[in-house]
């Protein structure tokens, strides 16, 4: 896996994802050219794939749905999403696994 870029700041973490929908299942592909790279089962319809990539992210990562936000990107295939409550080290860690 190559890479994931992921910045610390006063309490969360911020990395980017790369989203790839209408996949057969869920999961985590690694990282390329430093962002997370992520299938979804949800469509790209009325932020389908934005709820589901929000649920997946907190639950591979161990916190509440309400604790992870995408912070741009909303209608694009790269985003940049924030998590509350963990470290760089321990996402890192609950990525990979």
């Amino acid at each position: 896996m190559n890479v994931l870029f992921i910045t610390e700041r006063e309490g969360a973490i911020s990395f980017l994802v790369r989203v790839t929908p209408r996949a057969k299942r869920d999961e985590i592909v690694g990282a390329v050219e430093g962002a997370l790279k992520v299938k979804l089962a949800a469509p790209p319809v009325e932020g389908a794939a934005n709820e589901a990539l929000t649920k997946f992210l907190a639950d591979r990562l161990g916190v509440h749905a309400a604790q992870v936000e995408i912070l741009s990107g909303r209608t694009a295939k790269m985003k940049r999403v924030r998590v509350i409550g963990i470290s760089a080290s321990e996402a890192h860690r609950r990525l990979q696994a």
